[in-house]
């Protein structure tokens, strides 16, 4: 199979139309889309990825009323947050419908939703009649893409084509909610914080983030690894623990000159900058002659606890 790089959102329709996957870009990341609602084609989409499939799928729609036939109902705080962050990278785990297949929520009664931002694949959305179960467009495991030429790097030769909107702007995953009662669970951290959603609801969340059995993507405790082995933690005490070896090292703000390689996610100090930058350097630190890689954790605030989690996960030690 060749896969191609292009542009064409029609091309894009009519392949998924008739079963086929093909990668789409959000704001997040890009996704591997395939039509939610054939089997065959959710199960080519989990073999593709290598993805195991007590690993739920979230569920992409052009809009918050699509999604009504797919859930049996919306609790009004959720209700708020899209219409403050829908179209956005936020995502939803509600009651399912009966409309939603088993495949696609690993068995759960619940089902994970999102309207993304990115105007090609609302675009493609608003041409389809089907909703798009996307996953990360990646082998499983490994760091997430954000650019189209990742997605070939990964998925060369296993899809026919990659819908290619750019690089991503945010660059992490959606942060995932539901509810539990009357108190949001944020399921997954992401572009949406929980600071964020006390200011829309004033409602405090609680978290749920790691389980064997996931509820909603991104819960494992190993996950967005490189092949390269990860530490984090702090910058001093591993280089020294370390010495000898050929160094990659991610900071915040601070470049070393006492490495082999350093890389600075924001000068400025900006974490939204350090977010959209953290899985492209990943990448290219998996690509260098580096023998590990060494970590710092970020500011615990806002978008830096999503970078901490990502960075834990892919250092498998969270």
């Amino acid at each position: 199979m060749i896969t191609e790089i292009g542009q064409d959102i029609s091309k894009a329709a009519i392949l998924l139309r008739t079963g086929a996957l093909v990668a789409i870009p959000t704001e997040t990341v890009y996704g591997l889309a395939g039509n939610a609602l054939n089997s065959e084609a959710v199960i080519n989409l989990f073999e593709v990825k290598g993805r195991p499939r007590f690993n739920p799928l979230i569920m992409h729609l052009p809009s918050l009323a699509a999604a009504e036939h797919y859930v049996t109902h919306i609790p009004a705080p959720l209700r708020l947050l899209a219409d403050q962050f829908s179209p956005g990278p936020l995502s939803y785990l509600l009651p399912k419908s009966s409309l939603v297949p088993d495949l696609i929520t690993a068995g759960s009664d619940k089902v994970v939703i999102r309207v993304p931002s990115h105007p090609m694949t609302l675009e493609l959305l608003q041409q389809l009649e089907i909703p798009l179960a996307a996953p990360s467009a990646n082998p499983f495991g490994y760091v997430s893409p954000v650019t189209a030429e990742h997605v070939k790097e990964g998925l060369d030769g296993k899809i026919p084509y990659i819908l290619n909107g750019g690089p991503c702007s945010v660059g992490l995953e959606s942060t995932i909610v539901g509810m539990e009662g009357d108190q949001i669970i944020i399921h997954r951290l992401g572009g949406v914080t929980a600071e964020d959603i006390f200011h829309v609801t004033g409602i405090k969340p609680g978290f749920s983030l790691l389980h064997k059995k996931p509820d909603t993507p991104g819960q494992l405790m190993s996950h967005y690894a490189p092949a390269k082995p990860l530490i984090v933690g702090d910058l001093s005490t591993l280089v020294a623990a370390h010495a000898g070896k050929k160094l990659a090292v991610i900071s915040f703000t601070d470049h070393r000159v006492d490495v082999h390689i350093s890389k600075v996610m924001s000068p400025s100090g900006d974490l939204h900058e350090a977010a959209a930058n953290l899985f492209a350097v990943l990448r290219e630190l998996d690509k260098s002659d580096a023998e590990l890689i060494l970590a710092e954790l970020f500011p615990a605030t806002g978008i830096g606890q999503a970078i901490n989690d990502r960075l834990s996960r892919a250092g498998g030690r969270i």
